[in-house]
C-alpha cells in the first residue's frame, strides 16, 4: 500500500467564531479522481483550498505527497513547508487568473520558469505539448482577452499541468462559464483524469462526478456525511441531504 497523495487528518478551519470545517479527515491514493460535492456553504471550497494553502487550516494536519504540515507549525518552517505543498499541487478556479498583458504560451511557462527554475526551452517544448493535449496549440500566440472563457478555462488547465503537479484541485471550474462551453472544460478534465492524474474536484456537474470520478465525497454543514462509488451514491444515497442534491440534479436533466 503507498502513501496517499493527499492525506486531511482531523482539519478544523474557523472563520472567526463560524466552525466551517468540523473534524474533516479524508484520503487521496494516487490516479484517483475525487469528486466533493454539496450545497454552497457545505464548506467543500474551503476543504479543497486547505490543501494547498490558500486557506490556513485552524487545527490538523494537511499532508500531500509526503509533505506533512500540522496547522501548530508556524513562521519560516511553515512557509517552506506551503511553498513544498503548492510546488505539488495545480490548482484550475472558477476565474481563470491568466495574465491579460502576456501571450498564451508565455502564462503557461511563467510558473515553469519562474517558480521551478526551469529551463525556458523545456518549459516551452512542455507548455506546447499540454497545450496541444487541451486542444488549443493553435492559440499560443494570442493574448487571453481573445479567447472564449472555455478556452480560458483550458490554458488555465494546461498551466497547472505544465507545473509537473502531483494533484490536480478544480474549485468549480464550469461555474463561470455559458452552458454551451462547459463540456470543451470537462472533456478535457476527463482526458487529464483517464492519463491516470490524482485529482480533487470541486463541482456541481453531477453528470461528470458520476461518470469521471472513482469517489464521490458529500459535504453538509462542514462535514463529510458521505464517501463512496458514484455507482453507489447515485443509486442508493444513504443521507436525505444527499437525496435532495441528487434528486435536484436528476430533475435539471
Amino acid at each position: 500500500m503507498h502513501h496517499p497523495i493527499v492525506k486531511v487528518s482531523n482539519l478544523d478551519k474557523y472563520f472567526g467564531r463560524l466552525h466551517v470545517l468540523k473534524n474533516v479527515s479524508l484520503e487521496v491514493p494516487e490516479k484517483q479522481v475525487v469528486c466533493l460535492i454539496g450545497r454552497s456553504g457545505s464548506g467543500k471550497s474551503t476543504l479543497l483550498r486547505c490543501v494547498n494553502f490558500l486557506e490556513d487550516p485552524s487545527h490538523g494536519t494537511i499532508e500531500v505527497d509526503g509533505v506533512v504540515v500540522p496547522a501548530e507549525v508556524k513562521g519560516k518552517e511553515k512557509n517552506q513547508l506551503i511553498h513544498d505543498v503548492r510546488l505539488k499541487t495545480g490548482m484550475v478556479f472558477q476565474e481563470f487568473n491568466l495574465f491579460p498583458h502576456m501571450t498564451v504560451l508565455e502564462n503557461v511557462i511563467e510558473g515553469p520558469v519562474t517558480v521551478k527554475g526551469m529551463d525556458k526551452n523545456q518549459a516551452i517544448a512542455l507548455a506546447e505539448q499540454n497545450l496541444d493535449s487541451v486542444g488549443l496549440l493553435f492559440k499560443k500566440d494570442e493574448y487571453p482577452s481573445r479567447l472564449s472563457g472555455g478556452q480560458k478555462q483550458r490554458v488555465a488547465i494546461a498551466r497547472a499541468l505544465t507545473m509537473e503537479p502531483r494533484v490536480m484541485l478544480f474549485d468549480e471550474p464550469t461555474s463561470a462559464l455559458d452552458p454551451e462551453l462547459i463540456g470543451e472544460v470537462l472533456n478535457v478534465m476527463k482526458k487529464v483524469a483517464l492519463e491516470g492524474m490524482t485529482m480533487i474536484v470541486v463541482t456541481h456537474e453531477m453528470g461528470f462526478a458520476r461518470e469521471v470520478a472513482d469517489r464521490v465525497v458529500v459535504m453538509a454543514e462542514g462535514e463529510l456525511i458521505e464517501d463512496t462509488s458514484p455507482e453507489e451514491l447515485f443509486a442508493n444515497p444513504k443521507d436525505p441531504r444527499t437525496k435532495a442534491l441528487i434528486d435536484r440534479y436528476r430533475t435539471s436533466e
